[in-house]
């Protein structure tokens, strides 16, 4: 495998370094190769091999035109493509696009990179051809990559290397079950191919203050979602959320806030577990609202930013997964006020929902 992916990139270097140099920028190929962690007990019969695959990726850098470049010592960003052979014949192969910034620390040498895309599954689960394959519930999944790696450009002409681990994460977040998702751990190893000269580097960045009063945000996020039992309906949910944000400088913003959630799944979930006789006390007449009262952080990069937020249901009538909940996910500004949000919110590792948010920050 490794000879055949070495001269795919041999190939597309020469396609591409004959082209007109027009953008500053550069492919990366690597191969990997590694392990699937066991964060559920129920997966231990799907990890049977270690998985490998390989990353190659399109990247377009930065040389600090714009003030947020400087600040973020002129990051790349770019699109990626992932193949993966999961070596388990029920979990079959995992086809990904990706967009992803690069990052950069000690003088250039250590790069980090986040990546986030959508993933085909070529094998997903099916109650009578493939029900073991309890990890993917449908064909299309979330997917979420990091990088850390050693990276050394321009060692023989254009070609450099890169070595390091990597993580990739598969998931669906429960639009159908069952959903217990896969991770991978792996070492990685490849070329870079430089398309164009060493560029100017634009260094003119003074010690700026930087100064914002609290801005109010109001989001309404929504999406079908459905309870971890196989085979129960999807519905649609819907969360309004109002928090207020401080800007700390020009990268951080700090979050508090509250909101309400309508999650029409719980309705279900509800009326099976009044009827299930487990001696849970659940009577069927419980209320499937939550209300949630969170803390969060904001990291600007440009006109995306990453957003983290840590929140505790204060209005919990119906016991699901935990009073402790976790959003992770991306903003994109459209102009000063309106920002659209995709976002993922979790208990621990147990996905609840992917969220597709509008809001106004004013």
């Amino acid at each position: 495998m490794q000879k055949k992916l070495l001269g795919l990139f041999l190939m597309f270097s020469f396609v591409l370094s004959a082209q007109k140099e027009t953008t500053d920028s550069y492919f990366d190929l690597n191969y990997f190769k590694g392990y699937i962690p066991l964060h559920n007990n129920d997966i231990l019969g799907l990890i049977t091999g270690q998985p490998e695959g390989a990353i190659f990726s399109y990247n377009i850098k930065t040389n600090g035109s714009e003030k947020w470049q400087q600040r973020y010592n002129y990051p790349d960003y770019g699109v990626s493509f992932i193949y993966q052979d999961l070596k388990n014949t029920s979990l079959g192969n995992n086809f990904g696009l990706y967009a992803h910034y690069n990052f950069y620390f000690f003088k250039r040498h250590l790069m980090m990179r986040i990546g986030q895309g959508i993933a085909h599954t070529s094998n997903p689960y099916d109650r009578i051809t493939n029900p073991k394959n309890i990890a993917f519930g449908s064909r299309l999944l979330s997917s979420t990559y990091v990088m850390l790696n050693y990276k050394k450009e321009r060692i023989i002409n254009r070609f450099g290397l890169q070595l390091g681990l990597s993580f990739i994460h598969y998931s669906n977040a429960n639009v159908k079950a069952p959903n217990t998702s896969i991770n991978t751990i792996a070492l990685n190893a490849g070329l870079t191919y430089n398309l164009n000269g060493e560029r100017e580097m634009i260094s003119d960045l003074t010690d700026e203050k930087f100064t914002e009063p609290i801005r109010y945000n109001f989001v309404f996020r929504s999406g079908i979602n459905q309870s971890d039992i196989v085979g129960s309906s999807q519905f649609p949910f819907y969360i309004i959320s109002a928090y207020a944000d401080k800007r700390l400088n020009h990268k951080s913003a700090i979050q508090f806030g509250t909101e309400i959630f309508f999650s029409n799944f719980l309705k279900q979930l509800i009326r099976v577990d009044s009827t299930a006789l487990l001696n849970n006390d659940v009577t069927g007449d419980e209320d499937f609202k939550r209300v949630g009262v969170f803390v969060g952080h904001e990291l600007f990069v440009n006109k995306l930013s990453l957003v983290t937020q840590f929140g505790y249901y204060v209005y919990y009538p119906y016991d699901f997964e935990s009073r402790t909940y976790i959003r992770a996910g991306l903003k994109r500004y459209f102009g000063k006020k309106w920002f659209g949000a995709v976002t993922l919110k979790s208990h621990g590792f147990r996905a609840e929902a992917v969220e597709f948010g509008i809001g106004i920050r004013i």
